[in-house]
Parts: C-alpha cells; structure tokens; sequence
C-alpha cells in the first residue's frame, strides 16, 4: 500500500508539474502579445506625427506623351480605344523602358546631380536617400521609388510621373524625360531607316556592278568573235545558202533538161557540171561555217552570244527593280519614322501632393487597430484553451 502510495503521488506530482509549465508558457505567450501591442501602439503613435508633421513635402510632375508613326499622322482623328494590341503598343512598351533605363537615371543625375538632392540633410531621415555616396544599385532602386511611367493600354499613352523636393526640379526632371525619350525614339526611327536604304543602296550598287560586267563580257565576247551581231551574220549566212540552192536547183533542172542523147563531153554540160559542183562545194563550205561537229562554229557563236545578251538583259532588269526597290523603300522610311507627341506637357506643381497625410495616418491607424483586434482574438483563444 505505501509503494501503490508513492506511484500515486509521483504521477500526481508529474501532472502538477505539466499543468504549471503549461500556464507559465500561456502566462508568457500572453505576454508576447501585449508587448507586441505596446509596440504597435508605439508604431502609431511615432507614425501618425510623422505623416502629419514630419515627412518632407514631395511635388509631382506629369505628362502624358504618345508614340506615333509618321504614316499614321494623316488618318483618322477619332479611333477606337489602341489596346494592348495597338500597332504603336510596343513603342510606347519600349519608350517606357528607356525612361526607366540605368542610361537615362546617369544622364539626369549628371545633368541635375540628383544624389545630392535626394540626399539633402534637410528633409526628413525616412523619406530621403541616407548617403549620397550610396551604391548605384540603391540609388537606381531609390529613383524608381519616385518615378512613375504608366503605359495606359485603354487610351494608348504614356503617364509620366516624377516626384522630387522641390516644384522647379519635378519639372526640370520630367521635361528631360520627355525630350530625351522623344530624341531616343526618333534616333531609334531614323537608324533603322537608314539601315533598310543603306541594304537598298547596296543592293542596286551590287546590280549596276553586275550590268557592267555582263556588259563587258559581251563586249569582249563580240571583239573576241569579231561580230557585232552573230545572229544577223547567220540570218546572212543561211539567205546565202537559199540562194546557193535555188542556184544549184536551177544548174541541176538545166542538165535535166538537156536531150539524152547529148555527148556529156559537150561544152554546155560540162560548164553546167562545173558551174554545179562549184555551187555545191560553197554550199557545203557555208554550212560548214554555220555548224560543224568537230569545232566550234557560227552555231555555238550564236548561242553564246545570246546566253551573254540574256545575262545582260537580265541585269538590266534586276538593276531597274533594284532602283524601283530603293525608291519606294526610302518613301517608307520616310513615311514611317516614329515620332513623339507631347499630349500634355510636364506640369509645374504648385502644391505637394505627396506624401498624402492624412490618408496615409487614417490607413496606418486602421491597419494597426486591425492588427491589434487579431492579436488580442488570439489572446482571447489562447486564455479560453487555459481556462
């Protein structure tokens, strides 16, 4: 009985034990949550003076500015709603990366030493950039903290945006975004203009040199041959031929002619028998210089020459659709170079419209009181689960 005694009394010591561990844990988890409260009020209270009284005034610039081709000037000034999908959409898409680029932040702090005014002493610790000498990274994230380029895809513009401490610089910012972006577009226009007439030019300068060398090859070819023209000498060579064999057809009807019981020694037939293999050896020799299979003749002069004169032609006809092609692709890189219009120009505020105070105080207030109404439900569940 006194060892069953002492079992007992060791599980109940043990439970004691477990259930005072658990409260001092809940005691100490309760705990946590009112300083977590007291922190939060504290938040509260240091933020709410610090939208209201604190924070450094900050005046935004706008403009609004819109990506047009040169081709799309003269069409119709009421259109439907650019969209996504717009023609000029990307333009727009990559203005914007250009405005927010490394390359455009290093032309405007060079142009208005923008460390040094975002990093100004005089404006509140929170707001403004801590060291001027911060790294590039910072300062880039910095910048786009107080940089605003919207692309608006229902009415197909750009927003520009800019916030700094003082109106004059707002402005002074947001008008060399506008005239940087709008000289980087049309560089961008004209450079890919000239590209395509540059390959244009190229092109009909490799067909004049391909016309001149067909030319001079046919020149060559006629010195070389000693004909001008070796189609018009075979035309001669084959109306002299006809003619050889009416004559020979004439020489030949003559002998037939004769009586058969003429002496074949006789003058007449002799002449005509003469005058006959005469014609038929001039014959053979004419067409011996139009074709001959055992040299190049008149034949294979003809169609080289005619080979040569097709490349010529052909030259010449790939040389005028060079220069047709150029013609109508320097109108087309004129009649689309981009152009950038200024819808609204950079405005100069005349009161600061950031930070907004009482709107920012209003929602700090709400997200903490909301914060704290969760934390004190938990303590409620943790205090309920104890009991």
């Amino acid at each position: 009985m006194k060892e069953l005694s002492a079992t007992e009394f060791t599980r109940s010591g043990g439970r004691w034990t477990a259930a005072y561990e658990k409260t001092r844990n809940t005691l100490l988890s309760i705990r946590i949550f009112k300083l977590i409260i007291r922190l939060m009020v504290i938040f509260a209270i240091l933020s709410v003076p610090y939208w209201l009284f604190v924070a450094s005034d900050r005046y935004v610039s706008q403009a609004t500015v819109l990506v047009q081709r040169t081709d799309q000037v003269d069409g119709p000034t009421v259109a439907l709603p650019a969209g996504a999908g717009a023609p000029n959409s990307a333009d727009q898409l990559l203005l914007r990366e250009y405005l927010l680029s490394d390359d455009m932040l290093d032309k405007l702090d060079a142009k208005f030493d923008l460390r040094s005014h975002f990093s100004n002493a005089r404006r509140d610790p929170i707001s403004r950039m801590w060291f001027k000498s911060a790294p590039h990274e910072w300062f880039y994230q910095y910048w786009l903290n107080h940089v605003d380029i919207e692309y608006d895809d229902y009415a197909g513009v750009l927003r520009i945006k800019v916030e700094a401490y003082d109106a004059a610089t707002a402005k002074s910012i947001a008008d060399m975004l506008v005239q940087l972006g709008e000289a980087h577009m049309n560089a961008m226009g004209h450079k890919l203009a000239q590209s395509q007439v540059d390959f244009l030019s190229k092109q009909v300068a490799f067909a004049h040199d391909s016309i001149l060398s067909a030319s001079q090859d046919l020149i060559n070819f006629q010195n070389a041959k000693g004909l001008v023209a070796p189609a018009s000498t075979a035309d001669s060579i084959n109306a002299i031929i006809a003619k050889l064999e009416g004559q020979k057809t004439d020489l030949q009807t003559q002998l037939a002619s004769l009586p058969a019981n003429i002496n074949r020694d006789q003058p007449v037939v002799v002449m005509l028998r003469k005058n006959l293999a005469a014609v038929q050896q001039l014959i053979e020799e004419k067409n011996a210089e139009l074709a001959s299979p055992k040299s190049r003749t008149l034949n294979y002069t003809v169609a080289e020459y005619k080979r040569l004169e097709m490349q010529e032609q052909l030259a010449q006809d790939l040389y005028k659709t060079a220069l047709q092609t150029l013609e109508q692709g320097r109108m087309d890189a004129a009649r689309k170079l981009k152009m950038v219009s200024i819808l609204q120009e950079p405005t100069m505020p005349g009161y600061p419209t950031q930070p907004q105070r009482f709107y920012n105080a209003f929602v700090t207030l709400l997200i903490v009181f909301s914060l704290i109404g969760v934390i004190k439900l938990l303590e409620s569940i943790i205090r309920d689960h104890v009991d």
